[in-house]
């Protein structure tokens, strides 16, 4: 599967500037705020989209999130592997297909080129692994294969479930109590009341063929993979045990993640499957979680179609830090296209030495991607720069607007 193409990324920050801070994130493991170590090559896995529906602000949301995080290892001097999948066979994608009398495989292709075409508008740097989850199926059955060699798998009806016991560190992520578990397994795609499982959260690798679905004849049977192997294999397959960052949306840390990380723990004893697990707020519309089973979305290709400039989308993103829960309001369009226009204009008339403020803007995402710090920074800049025009006492320097322009491109995703 072929991901969105790069936006441009300028070098002059970085050659005026030298090597950006470290970069730290809020890890829900340790529920702290660490220092990512990565090695020369920094390596981040984030769960990608079922493509059922349109790109909505909540997924851009975690998107734009975990692209600062790829700049600010760019800007430190990292090279950065990403991986994201595409869960391009899933239950939610075959009854919207049912509904509409659509193919499940069209549907899941034309829905997966308008996300990839709202990621472009959005300037967001394209993973370096886009694998669906249809392409990935001989990894799952090799990771399926090693599970049972641990002998954690056993059969229910011709389905094939992880036994979370085969984990000794299973909830350690989420910290959750055994009640939290089972209500939230069960409403996110969970089956605890299922007869014949060993444990109610034990969780399905392997579906066998139902009647009509699409299934795929492998040495586990005629059947589909379940969610959270997905992810396993395809992590481990393309970046290794204990790589960098496990990122996504708040919603996933349970059971998504804490079941791909035993699965993977499992299959792979000796390292954890990531070393640090950072996820998103959820962005709520109109009172509650915005959601395509509820229905209260607002879609990055519409807001595009109605000729909102996408700088002003991301910027309106970017004014909210990506761990709290935050609500969406129309205005908040306008005030991100107000904070755009008199970037342009300050970037145009040129202003006081920028290196304060593009040190203040690296600074800030460094520290846990506090973006509405960074964008601070960014305006002090700009309103010197209108001082700066009409006060001898703020004389402009040369060469600053250029480089306050490439911070806040290859920093923020933002091109003036």
């Amino acid at each position: 599967m072929h991901a969105w193409a790069p936006p441009g990324l300028p070098t002059t920050a970085r050659d005026v500037l030298g090597e950006a801070p470290a970069l730290a994130l809020y890890d829900a493991r340790t529920g702290s705020v660490d220092n990512t170590k990565p090695a020369a090559q920094a390596r981040i896995y984030v769960c990608g989209i079922t493509p059922y529906d349109a790109t909505h602000l909540g997924h851009a949301a975690t998107y734009v999130a975990f692209d600062l995080a790829v700049r600010a290892w760019r800007e430190a001097g990292h090279g950065v592997r990403y991986v994201q999948n595409v869960t391009d066979v899933d239950d939610p994608l075959l009854e919207r297909a049912a509904r509409t009398g659509e193919h499940w495989a069209e549907l899941a292709a034309r829905e997966t080129q308008l996300f990839c075409d709202d990621m472009a508008a959005l300037a967001v740097i394209p993973p370096d692994v886009y694998a669906g989850a249809v392409e990935s199926i001989p990894l799952v059955v090799n990771l399926v294969q090693d599970l049972q060699a641990a002998g954690a798998v056993y059969e229910v009806d011709g389905d094939l479930y992880f036994s979370v016991t085969a984990d000794p560190s299973f909830g350690a992520l989420s910290g959750l109590g055994s009640d939290v578990m089972l209500k939230l397994f069960a409403e996110r795609g969970g089956d605890p009341d299922r007869p014949g499982k060993r444990h109610p959260l034990d969780c399905l690798l392997w579906q066998q063929q139902r009647g009509d679905d699409p299934a795929w004849d492998t040495p586990l049977g005629t059947g589909r993979p379940g969610w959270h192997v997905e992810c396993a294999a395809i992590a481990l397959e393309h970046l290794g045990a204990g790589f960098d960052v496990q990122g996504g949306g708040s919603d996933l840390v349970f059971p998504h993640h804490e079941m791909s990380a035993s699965e993977a723990q499992v299959a792979r004893p000796g390292s954890p499957f990531a070393k640090a697990y950072a996820h998103t707020g959820m962005v709520g519309y109109g009172g509650h979680k915005m959601s395509k089973s509820r229905g209260n979305l607002v879609l990055v290709s519409r807001l595009r179609s109605d000729g909102v400039d996408p700088r002003v989308i991301r910027l309106a993103l970017l004014a909210q830090h990506y761990r709290v829960d935050w609500e969406w309001r129309d205005e908040l369009l306008s005030v991100a296209a107000d904070r755009l226009h008199r970037w342009e204009q300050a970037v145009r008339r040129g202003g006081p030495d920028a290196r304060p403020a593009a040190n203040a803007v690296r600074a800030a995402l460094a520290d846990d991607l506090d973006a509405p710090r960074a964008l601070a920074a960014v305006d002090t800049w700009a309103q010197s720069s209108t001082q700066s025009s009409t006060q001898s006492s703020h004389p402009t320097v040369d060469g600053s607007a250029d480089l306050m322009a490439a911070v806040i491109e290859a920093s923020l995703g933002v091109r003036l």
